[in-house]
């Protein structure tokens, strides 16, 4: 077993990343599954969608949500379904570089994994001035 990964993200921007790492890898090494979250949802009425989408990434090892914009709608219903039982962490600021060192690390238990995200977010942010 594994942990699954649920993205919690604006309108376009979780199915994106994760079609774009997984052309990338060939195939994602996680469970992985992207929940976008419309401009003008209701958290409340949208709640048992994306507690369906945890419960389908979830092998019974925990998931990670990685969320787009911390504080904005999506992180907060990723906040609400954290809550709903099934073991999970959460990390914000997602893009790209992050996704795909998660998908490196696709061995390591959820408790690592959110210094990892963050790691390669982190790491993926360069000053390029050539």
């Amino acid at each position: 077993m594994a942990v699954g990964i649920l993205l919690v993200t604006h309108p376009g921007i979780g199915s994106a990343l994760v079609e774009v790492a997984g052309r990338m890898l060939r195939q994602l090494p996680l469970k992985t599954e992207a929940f976008e979250l419309a401009f003008d949802a209701d958290l409340d009425a949208a709640l048992p969608q994306a507690s369906a989408a945890l419960r389908r990434v979830d092998s019974g090892e925990g998931v990670l949500i990685l969320t787009d914009l911390y504080g904005a709608s999506p992180s907060n219903l990723a906040a609400r379904i954290a809550r709903l039982g099934t073991p999970a962490r959460r990390v914000a600021s997602l893009n790209l570089p992050m996704l795909l060192r998660v998908m490196n690390y696709a061995e390591l238990p959820l408790d690592e994994l959110p210094a990892i995200a963050a790691a390669g977010a982190r790491n993926g942010a360069i000053i390029d001035d050539a």
